[in-house]
C-alpha cells in the first residue's frame, strides 16, 4: 500500500499515543494534533491528509462540529473523516453519519479492526472523487487531486494557498481586502489576523514567481489584492 497521511485529533494523550503507534507500525504517515484548532492550522500548513481519525469530545470546537465544517468547505468536503468516540448510542452514530462522517468507530477499539476500516473508507472514498481541472493561463488547479501544476509541472502549496489561488482564479481581476478574502478562504469563523493573508500571498509569488507568474497577484494600494491575467 502506498504510504498514507493522517491527520489524527484527540486530546487524550495515551489514546492518541496509541493511535499514532498503531497507523505507524502499519507503514502510515501521522500527524497529531490536541484540539479542532490545531487540526484547522494543521489543515492550513500541511499537505492534505489522506484522511482524517477525529475525536468526538474535544475541548473547544468539538470533533463534530469540525466535521460538519469540514463537509461544508468545497476543498475539504471529499476529506474522508472518521470519528472516534466512546459514545455508543445509536443516535450519535446517526447525527455523526448524518453531518458528513464517513465512518464511525466506538472506543475501544482493536488496532487490526481501525487500519481494516482506515482502509475501507478510502477504498469507497476513491471511488467518489472526480477531476475537475480550472486552468488560467498555463496555470492549472485539479480540484479532485488538489494539485496545482504550471506548464504541466506539479508544484507543492498548503492547502490554504491552493485554496488561495482556487478563489483568486474564479474571480479574476476583482479587487478584494484581506477582510473579504479572509471571509472567503478561511470562513468567518475563523479567528486569524488580516496579516496571516499577506503571509500566504508572499508564498504564493515566491512559487509563481519561478515561473514569472507573480505578477498575477497584485497589490492594489489602500486596499487589497487582485488576481489579473497580464497580457
Amino acid at each position: 500500500m502506498t504510504q498514507l497521511n493522517i491527520l489524527v485529533v484527540e486530546d487524550e494523550d495515551a489514546i492518541r499515543d496509541m493511535l499514532v503507534m498503531v497507523l505507524e507500525q502499519s507503514g502510515i504517515n501521522v500527524i497529531d494534533v490536541p484540539t479542532a484548532e490545531a487540526a484547522q492550522l494543521s489543515l492550513a500548513d500541511n499537505a492534505m491528509p489522506d484522511l482524517i481519525l477525529l475525536d468526538w469530545m474535544l475541548p473547544g470546537i468539538s470533533g463534530v462540529e469540525l466535521a460538519r465544517r469540514l463537509k461544508q468547505d468545497d476543498l475539504f468536503k471529499e476529506l474522508p473523516i472518521i470519528l472516534l468516540t466512546a459514545r455508543g448510542e445509536e443516535e450519535d452514530k446517526v447525527r455523526g453519519l448524518e453531518i458528513g462522517a464517513d465512518d464511525y468507530m466506538t472506543k475501544p477499539f482493536s488496532p487490526k479492526e481501525l487500519v481494516a476500516r482506515i482502509k475501507a473508507v478510502l477504498r469507497r472514498s476513491g471511488k467518489k472523487l472526480e477531476d475537475e481541472l480550472l486552468n488560467v493561463s498555463d496555470i492549472t488547479l485539479d480540484i479532485g487531486k488538489h494539485r496545482l501544476t504550471i506548464a504541466g509541472k506539479s508544484l507543492d502549496v498548503s492547502p490554504t494557498e491552493f485554496k488561495l489561488m482556487y478563489f483568486f482564479m474564479t474571480h479574476q481581476d476583482n479587487v478584494y481586502s484581506r477582510t473579504q478574502l479572509l471571509d472567503q478562504v478561511w470562513g468567518r469563523s475563523a479567528y486569524i489576523e488580516e496579516r496571516t493573508v499577506d503571509v500566504h500571498i508572499r508564498r504564493l509569488r515566491k512559487i509563481l514567481k519561478a515561473y514569472g507568474k507573480d505578477e498575477l497577484i497584485q497589490t492594489v494600494r489602500g486596499f487589497g489584492y487582485r488576481f489579473s491575467v497580464i497580457d
